[in-house]
């Protein structure tokens, strides 16, 4: 059975950096389209950052330059640095991995792909973010 686990989330000050992980059990994620996801209370899940199994990565105008998306394969890893957080990054933070192994390139995965069904992606229960003013 696959598991995946984000950890890293807490309460950091508006400027101040984060650095989520992801791993999962069950799955190799470098065999996998990956990539992180947030969502606020009464917003819809936005995909924030992901990477194509061929490596290449896309990440959404609400976080290009101030996030980093990576991936360690040998330790199977995904992690997501964060940077010059605003009040506006304060969201639960999930990680998710394509159920097959399509190599989709990361746009369509953060967005298309996962917006039509969750039944596409391995989830986790996510990790919380809270940034203050």
């Amino acid at each position: 059975q696959v598991q995946v686990v984000e950890s890293g989330g807490g309460l950091v000050q508006a400027g101040g950096s984060l650095r989520l992980s992801c791993t999962a059990s069950g799955l190799t994620l470098g065999t996998r389209t990956v990539g992180w996801f947030r969502q606020s209370p009464g917003k819809e899940r936005e995909g924030i950052s992901c990477i194509s199994r061929a490596g290449t990565t896309y990440y959404a105008d609400t976080v290009k330059g101030r996030f980093t998306l990576s991936r360690d394969n040998a330790k199977n890893m995904l992690y997501l640095q964060m940077n010059s957080l605003e009040p506006g990054d304060t969201a639960m933070y999930y990680c998710a991995a394509d159920r097959t192994g399509v190599n989709y390139v990361g746009s369509y995965y953060c967005t298309a792909r996962t917006r039509a069904t969750d039944e596409n992606s391995f989830w986790g229960q996510g990790t919380q973010v809270t940034v203050s003013s």
